[in-house]
């Protein structure tokens, strides 16, 4: 900052200064982080992103967390992001403690991947709300048991059960695809697909021309990716609490306010 003030102004701001005006910032950047929520979001997505951070000489990481929410109309507004130490039922339980405590409610259906713990933290602080396990992240999961060769033609498969039109049509083609994993000598595909499959199939039990929006995370994944492509250039933060503001910096800057 003092190499970019001089070759700006012909003058070096202290250390002192830029310190006061970050405190301001922050202090601002807090405000908009623990404003009420004060509406139902029938609709909510969770998500983190993991930066890494500077500590006692090594590099170690850190998650931030992020929700945005859908009212019933159709409004999207980021409800919020905070520092989780890593992305487990502790940091999750804490995140959803904070979004309750501003006013969050009305939640009938929360989309994610099946990170450790944030299913269970859902059930503690919303036991009331659904869980849709996003199918993009859950065809990585199978992917990760099948060859390259054969991906799309297994990613065919998966796409088929899931453009099915109704709830039962979709399990009974689910049935059919894992046996023809089977077949296909692709056990540990059709073990997970057998194991997980009816935690992608949630939003079939809402309105269907809700579906596409509420059975992947894709919304907020674009978000994530904003937030990567500004933190991109920070090789590893002073602290947690850095990585958060200049990610909430961010979040308040897409949402306008």
């Amino acid at each position: 900052m003092e190499d970019v003030t001089a070759a700006l102004w012909g003058t070096r701001v202290s250390l002192g200064t830029i310190s006061k005006l970050n405190q301001r910032i922050y202090g601002q950047i807090e405000e908009w982080r623990n404003r009420p929520i004060g509406s139902d979001f029938p609709y909510v997505y969770l998500d983190g992103v993991v930066l890494k951070r500077s500590w006692g000489g090594a590099v170690k990481n850190v998650s931030v967390l992020v929700a945005i929410g859908v009212r019933d109309d159709g409004y999207r507004r980021i409800l919020g992001i905070v520092e989780g130490t890593k992305e487990d039922k502790v940091g999750w339980s804490g995140f959803l403690r904070h979004l309750k405590a501003r006013g969050l409610k009305g939640i009938r259906l929360v989309l994610s991947d099946a990170c450790l713990g944030r299913k269970e933290s859902i059930g503690d602080f919303y036991p009331d709300a659904e869980w849709q396990r996003c199918i993009v992240h859950f065809y990585r999961n199978v992917f990760s048991h099948v060859s390259r060769g054969r991906v799309k033609e297994v990613s065919r498969m998966l796409q088929a059960i899931h453009a099915s039109e109704y709830l039962e049509s979709a399990r009974h083609k689910a049935t059919e695809v894992e046996k023809k994993l089977r077949d296909m000598k692709l056990s540990s595909a059709a073990d997970w697909l057998d194991q997980c499959m009816e935690e992608t199939l949630t939003y079939y039990r809402f309105l269907a021309e809700h579906w596409i929006c509420i059975r992947t995370n894709n919304p907020l994944e674009r978000i994530i990716r904003e937030i990567r492509r500004r933190t991109r250039v920070v090789c590893a933060f002073p602290d947690g609490n850095s990585a958060l503001m200049l990610c909430a910096a961010r979040l308040r800057h897409i949402a306008g306010s």
